[in-house]
């Protein structure tokens, strides 16, 4: 794509660009000179005419996502460009021990905004590649994206499948068809459309066409692993358990029993087949249902719980609701778990941060009358870095508590 926007910003409005944050917000913007449709190349200056970075427009809140604050270059984004950048990411994967790893081919490859490419996810299952595009404007370089993958990957690379309809506004695909797998070559998949992958020498199914996000919940890799330390001989409860990754390693940890609760059919399903394939059977029940129904009518007292929600809140206007939200879910845990019991609470709330999420903790056990003590604070994975810059890239929280 040529053709180009300027965009001018207004007087004051430049801050946060020189101190490398990509967002242009719409509300910043003083004029624009050229073409403005969604997907143009955004060259954006200050008010003074000061070049200050180039990236992607699109007609929204977040007008232009900044893809390089260098000298101007009058960057088209070609698969070389994408390749590039990705390889980049790549690096760090390299680094983290995640790219080459013989217990362990599950893992974001890029993270948005933590990567430097604001916009763009692309997660990793032994091979295969799935792409979320958070961005309309983003959109219309799909195809350069696929292409700049597979330089990195090489014959590496099994396939790569675009889940962006589940990221974009509805109306976008009244217009648009999603692309489906953009490239196809290895395709094992079994007879229910699952791959299989392996986390810490654990295997699971993964859906990446029909599953929630990209498959599978990546960011709660080493959370998982910690979990193991604490499962040995305990009665465990996952709650929002999806396809059971900590229902999985708790039993291969040794876990006494694990009950796993989730309101979707097709996600106890998968997480049966998990505890199948990985010989564990035997101690695991899955249960379909509503999870604070499930806490309310439990008869039973549990040595270990893990609450692991969607997220409560994506938005500051709808905050309150969530805070109160987590509170309602903690305390009904609290009830739950065993004197000495280990609760392993999360929210992947954007808008809470952690200094919220632990008051909110707190104040569910003061309302359930239990004596607290924090022994981790856990956050995402290396995969999913933050960039300094773009604070808002930190979502996941957690808290791994002794109920005394």
């Amino acid at each position: 794509m040529s053709q180009r926007l300027k965009v001018i910003l207004r007087s004051g409005k430049d801050d946060a660009v020189r101190r490398f944050h990509p967002w242009v917000f719409s509300g910043a913007i003083k004029k624009m000179i050229g073409p403005e449709f969604d997907g143009c190349t955004a060259d954006v200056y200050s008010n003074r005419d000061e070049y200050l970075g180039c990236g992607i427009y699109q007609d929204a809140a977040i007008a232009v996502r900044i893809l390089d604050f260098a000298p101007a270059k009058h960057n088209n984004f070609d698969a070389p460009f994408w390749s590039g950048k990705i390889r980049s990411a790549y690096r760090l994967r390299e680094t983290a021990n995640l790219a080459v790893n013989p217990h362990t081919n599950v893992y974001r490859l890029v993270h948005g905004e933590g990567d430097h490419l604001p916009g763009l996810i692309i997660d990793h299952y032994d091979g295969h590649l799935v792409v979320q595009v958070h961005s309309t404007g983003l959109y219309t370089y799909i195809d350069q994206i696929s292409e700049g993958i597979k330089p990195v990957y090489g014959k590496r690379l099994r396939s790569i499948y675009d889940k962006s309809r589940e990221t974009l506004p509805a109306d976008f695909w009244q217009e648009n068809e999603t692309r489906g797998y953009l490239f196809k070559g290895d395709n094992d998949v079994d007879k229910e459309g699952h791959i299989r992958v392996r986390e810490n020498g654990n295997d699971f199914l993964v859906d990446i066409t029909g599953g929630q996000k990209t498959g599978f919940f990546i960011d709660q890799r080493e959370n998982r692993l910690l979990l193991s330390r604490y499962s040995k001989g305990k009665r465990v409860l996952n709650t929002f358990s999806y396809s059971g990754g900590f229902s999985v390693y708790a039993l291969k940890a040794g876990a006494e029993s694990v009950d796993s609760v989730d309101s979707s059919k097709k996600a106890v399903k998968l997480s049966e087949l998990n505890a199948v394939i990985n010989g564990v059977s035997e101690r695991h029940t899955a249960h379909t249902g509503d999870v604070m129904e499930y806490l309310k009518s439990a008869e039973k007292e549990y040595d270990l719980i893990i609450l692991d929600p969607p997220a409560y809140a994506k938005h500051q206007n709808v905050r309150h609701k969530a805070v109160q939200g987590y509170k309602r879910l903690n305390l009904e845990a609290l009830k739950r778990i065993s004197s000495g019991g280990i609760l392993f609470t999360f929210s992947c709330s954007q808008v809470v941060d952690m200094k919220l999420f632990q008051s909110t903790v707190m104040s569910a056990a003061i309302l359930a009358g239990r004596k607290v003590r924090i022994l981790h604070q856990l956050t995402q994975p290396a995969d999913h870095p933050v960039n300094i810059f773009h604070p808002e890239g930190h979502y996941l929280k957690g808290l791994v508590l002794l109920v005394d």
